[in-house]
């Protein structure tokens, strides 16, 4: 994780004293996903990397409540629309709750963020706009405004149209675009001219007032003495808003910006647009870290730099990510990058809950045992696997957890099965019925320690010697076992089931 080391080694030398304040960000408008797991994760492995340095730090996590909802999500109910303008602090909750439309998605993003052991102190932009904390931000640069607006326009590359204005106002409970006439800071008000070109006065120390989001956004750097920043590419780029924001901390407030760490989206696997809680394209954050052990998500996170473009598999990703941390937890020759990862990603922790049995392996092992976790142990046990189920019981069992999420959530159907309680002679035809009673005499005599091979080679000697067509050898014993025309393995698979109940299943008495 030498991107991590590096980016630390900036971030100290930019900060040489004091603490360290870390903020992440994001407007509570809909189902949090992966995209904004990518950067809590990414704030919390630079905290510890900071206070494994000896620094004091804390990672802030900046709810913009106070903006606007401007756009129904797709699953949310068309009759929100309503409240299109409305702060996401003062609408309702989806689910008919006390909570706010707000407190309702970021409670979810709060309890994944617990789950992965984040460390983030959560502030809310309607607590500090309208207990005038933002009041300071407000006086200075509306006393600059001219500077203010002249920094936009030569940043960004574009003249203001004639329509922006620098504040929003609230009006009947909606944030409203206001031309902005004049200050009083004595008096606390602002003087605007509303929709009908009168002009108004409206106080700015109790949230009635809101800077324009690229004035809001360096005004909360000032404010909160934000040290270090994360955010979306889409915000990296030439004249965006990070660009706009540190030149306003110069010319407005005289003070530097943070230290930027721009990172890349993740994409679903083919996927070529980022993905957005608003279209429904992404994997909610609530449902990755149900099916996804923290290390795990985390090491998927953290392994490569944050400019990288993640892309994620549900399917065959899932499989390949859980036995690629395996396989590094496991090793005991560890590099000293390797057991920096390992740290950051267990937050130094020395509970586990991926085990050194394959996923796939645990995934056919489960659902062989009916899903019934000591039977899925003995299963194991059956196994090469079996000198791992003593020493790895506890992290099996809870890694088993995260399997049953997973074959509830993304795993395809080809890989779900049940083994069949019982079955009828009818729906097989003779040669059927004559193959799995010869297949039956063949595994009675079967060594105690037959593996997966073993039980291909016996299955495919009937090529040729049975009346049934060889592709239907193995698609006639899925049938028989699971009801389906294809599986696990076959070999491997029936050299995980129990040899008397096999041989009794190829014989319809079980």
């Amino acid at each position: 994780m030498r991107w991590l080391s590096s980016l630390v080694d900036q971030i100290i030398a930019e900060h040489p004293s004091g603490e360290i304040l870390i903020e992440s960000g994001a407007s509570p408008s809909g189902t949090y996903h992966m995209g904004h797991l990518r950067e809590i994760i990414t704030c919390d492995a630079i905290l510890l990397e900071i206070r494994g340095r000896g620094r004091q730090a804390r990672h802030i996590q900046f709810a913009d409540d106070l903006d606007a909802l401007r756009k129904i999500p797709v699953n949310i109910s068309a009759e929100f629309e309503k409240y299109l303008g409305k702060p996401l602090c003062d609408i309702p909750s989806p689910d008919g709750s006390d909570k706010s439309y707000a407190e309702f998605f970021l409670s979810d993003f709060i309890n994944s963020a617990e789950v992965l052991g984040v460390e983030m102190e959560v502030v809310n932009s309607h607590e500090k706009y309208r207990s005038g904390y933002f009041v300071p931000a407000i006086e200075k640069v509306l006393s600059k405004l001219p500077e203010a607006k002249r920094t936009l326009e030569t940043i960004s590359g574009r003249k203001l149209d004639d329509h922006w204005s620098p504040i929003q106002i609230m009006e009947d409970g909606y944030l409203k675009n206001r031309k902005f006439i004049s200050i009083d800071a004595e008096s606390k008000q602002i003087t605007y001219e509303d929709s009908s070109g009168v002009n108004q006065q409206v106080a700015y120390s109790d949230g009635n007032v809101k800077l324009d989001w690229r004035l809001d956004w360096p005004g909360r750097w000032w404010l909160m003495n934000v040290s270090v920043e994360p955010f979306g590419r889409d915000h990296a780029s030439a004249g965006g808003s990070f660009e706009t924001g540190r030149e306003i901390m110069k010319v407005i407030y005289a003070a530097p910006a943070p230290t930027p760490v721009p990172y890349d989206f993740i994409n679903r696997a083919g996927d070529t647009k980022k993905m957005s809680a608003s279209k429904g394209t992404g994997i909610a954050a609530s449902e990755a870290v149900m099916v996804l052990p923290p290390e795990v998500l985390r090491y998927f996170v953290l392994s490569f730099p944050p400019e990288k473009r993640l892309y994620f598999d549900q399917i065959d990703g899932t499989v390949r990510l859980v036995d690629e941390y395996a396989a590094l937890s496991a090793k005991t020759d560890l590099t000293d990058d390797e057991k920096h990862t390992l740290f950051i990603c267990t937050r130094g922790s020395n509970s586990r809950t991926v085990s050194r049995v394959p996923f796939s392996h645990l995934v056919a092992s489960y659902q062989a045992a009916l899903k019934n976790v000591e039977a899925t142990l003995a299963i194991i046990k059956r196994t090469e696997h079996a000198d791992v189920v003593g020493a790895d019981k506890d992290i099996i069992v809870a890694e088993l957890s995260f399997i049953q999420e997973w074959l509830d959530k993304w795993a395809p159907e080809d890989v779900k099965f049940t083994v069949q309680s019982e079955t009828r002679r009818t729906d097989f035809s003779q040669d059927e019925q004559d193959y799995f009673s010869a297949l039956a005499n063949v595994l009675e005599s079967a060594p105690a320690n037959a593996d997966g091979e073993w039980f291909h080679k016996a299955i495919y000697a009937f090529k040729g010697t049975s009346p049934v067509d060889p592709k239907n050898l193995f698609v006639s014993l899925y049938k028989l076992i699971i009801n389906k025309s294809s599986g696990p393995r076959a070999g491997w698979f029936l050299s995980l089931l129990p040899r008397d109940w096999l041989i009794k299943r190829l014989r319809f008495e079980a």
